[in-house]
C-alpha cells in the first residue's frame, strides 16, 4: 500500500500579491503627474511597453536562478555567469534600490502611522507621538512578518493588497464614474499641445513602477523551484498591477485637466496637493480619506515585498543560515541601516524614489538580459526559457538603455520638463 505525501504547494495567488504587492507602491502615486506630459493614451502605451519589459527581465533572473541551489540570489548567480566586475556593480545597485526604498517606505509609512495613531489617541488633549515614533512602530511591526518567514508575508501582504483593492474601487468608482472624455483626450486643451517630447521623461517612473525582481529567488524557493508556478505568479502579479495603474490613471487624467497639473507638479506629485487640484472639479472629502488608506496599504504591501527581497540577498551575500539567529542576523542588516538614516533625514521620500530609478535600470534590466545570455551559453538544458530567444535579450536591453539615457539626460537638464 503506498502512502501519498499531502504537500500543499503554496497558492498561485500567494506569490502574485507578493509581486503585485512590491510593485504597487510609490510609482503609483506619482504615475499620473509624471505621465501628465504624455498624457493618458500616451501613458497607457509606455506602461503596457515598461510592464512587459520588466515582466520578461524578472522571467529571465527566474530562469538563471533555476540552475543555482534553492536560496541563492543575484550575489551567486551574477558572479557565477558574469564574473566579479559584473557582481560588484549589480550587488551595489540592488543593495542601493533595496536599502532607498526601504528608507523612503519608512519615512513615508511613519508619516501615516504618526498621523493614524495620533488620531485614535487624541481626544480633548492633542497627542502626538512624533514622525520617529511612527517609523519606528510601522518598521518593527512589518519587520517581524520579514523574520518569521516568506509565508508570513505572503499571507499579510494578501490582507493588505485586499485592504488597498476595497479602497482603491471604492475611491476611484466615483472618480471613473465622472470621467469626462475630452478632458481625457485632452480636447478642452489651454497652453502648449505637444506630447512626444516628454515621453523619456516618464519612462522613469514607470519603470520605478513595476520593480519585484527581487522576489524572484525568494519565489523561487517558496515554489521549490517549480518554475512554471513562478512564471505564473509573475504574470499575474504584474498583470493585477498594470491593470490597477491604469485605472488610476484613467481617474486622475479623466478628471484633472492636462492644463491643471501645474501645482501638483511643483509639489512633485504630492497627493495632497493632487487632490486639493482635483477638489475644484469633484467633491473629494471622502476620496482623501479612502486614498490616505489606499496609500498607507500600499506603501505597506511595497515595503514587506521590497524588504523580503533584500532579506534574501544579504542572507546570501552574508552567508547567514535559516535559523532563527541567522534570521535575527540577517533582520538587524536589512533594517536597521535605513531605519537610522530615516531617524535622522524624515522627508526625503520624493528624493529617494528619484534616486532609486538609475540603480535599478541596471539589475532590472541589463543584467537580467545578461543572465540570460550567460545562462544559454553555460547551460544546455533547462527546465524554463524564457520566450523570444536572443531578440528579446537585446529588445530589454535597449530598454535599460532608454531608461539610463532618459535619467542622465534629465539630471542635467537635457529634456524638456512638462510644467503644467
Amino acid at each position: 500500500m503506498t502512502t501519498k505525501t499531502n504537500k500543499k504547494s503554496p497558492s498561485l495567488l500567494g506569490g502574485a500579491m507578493i509581486i503585485s504587492g512590491t510593485a504597487i507602491g510609490a510609482g503609483m502615486l506619482a504615475n499620473p503627474t509624471a505621465t501628465a506630459g504624455i498624457w493618458f493614451l500616451g501613458s497607457i502605451l509606455l506602461l503596457a511597453y515598461t510592464w512587459f519589459c520588466m515582466t520578461t527581465s524578472g522571467l529571465m533572473i527566474l530562469e538563471a536562478n533555476l540552475h543555482y541551489p534553492t536560496g541563492a540570489s543575484f550575489d551567486t548567480i551574477v558572479k557565477d555567469l558574469l564574473g566579479n566586475g559584473w557582481n560588484i556593480l549589480n550587488g551595489l545597485s540592488v543593495a542601493f534600490v533595496l536599502y532607498i526604498l526601504t528608507y523612503a517606505y519608512i519615512t513615508s509609512g511613519g508619516g501615516i502611522t504618526q498621523s493614524l495613531v495620533n488620531q485614535v489617541l487624541s481626544s480633548e488633549n492633542a497627542v502626538d507621538i512624533g514622525r520617529s515614533s511612527g517609523s519606528l512602530i510601522f518598521c518593527l511591526v512589518l519587520a517581524a512578518f520579514v523574520w518569521f518567514s516568506t509565508k508570513a508575508v505572503d499571507r499579510f501582504t494578501t490582507i493588505l493588497i485586499a485592504g488597498m483593492v476595497i479602497a482603491f474601487v471604492l475611491s476611484t468608482a466615483s472618480l471613473v464614474g465622472s470621467v469626462k472624455s475630452e478632458i481625457l483626450f485632452n480636447q478642452i486643451a489651454q497652453g502648449e499641445q505637444q506630447y512626444l517630447p516628454y515621453l523619456l521623461t516618464a519612462l522613469p517612473v514607470c519603470l520605478v513602477s513595476f520593480g519585484f525582481h527581487g522576489n524572484v529567488p525568494s519565489l523561487v524557493k517558496y515554489y521549490d523551484r517549480d518554475g512554471k508556478r513562478v512564471m505564473k505568479s509573475i504574470f499575474l502579479g504584474t498583470g493585477i498591477a498594470l491593470v490597477i495603474y491604469i485605472f488610476w490613471q484613467l481617474a486622475i487624467q479623466g478628471n484633472l485637466p492636462r492644463s491643471e497639473f501645474a501645482p501638483v507638479i511643483e509639489k512633485g506629485g504630492d497627493i495632497t496637493a493632487l487632490l486639493a487640484a482635483l477638489a475644484q472639479y469633484i467633491q473629494t472629502d471622502y476620496i482623501a480619506l479612502l486614498l490616505k488608506f489606499f496609500a498607507y496599504m500600499a506603501i505597506a504591501s511595497s515595503f514587506l515585498g521590497v524588504t523580503l527581497g533584500l532579506f534574501d540577498y544579504i542572507a546570501d551575500l552574508l552567508k547567514f543560515d535559516d535559523s532563527i539567529i541567522g534570521r535575527t542576523k540577517t533582520t538587524l542588516v536589512t533594517f536597521l541601516p535605513p531605519l537610522l538614516f530615516s531617524l535622522a533625514k524624515p522627508y526625503g521620500f520624493v528624493i529617494a524614489i528619484g534616486y532609486a530609478g538609475l540603480a535599478a535600470t541596471i539589475w532590472a534590466a541589463i543584467v537580467p538580459a545578461l543572465l540570460a545570455k550567460a545562462t544559454r551559453k553555460r547551460f544546455s538544458d533547462s527546465s524554463y526559457r524564457v520566450y523570444g530567444g536572443n531578440f528579446m535579450i537585446y529588445f530589454v536591453i535597449l530598454f535599460g538603455v532608454l531608461n539610463i539615457v532618459a535619467q542622465v539626460a534629465g539630471q542635467f537638464g537635457l529634456l524638456p520638463e512638462f510644467l503644467g
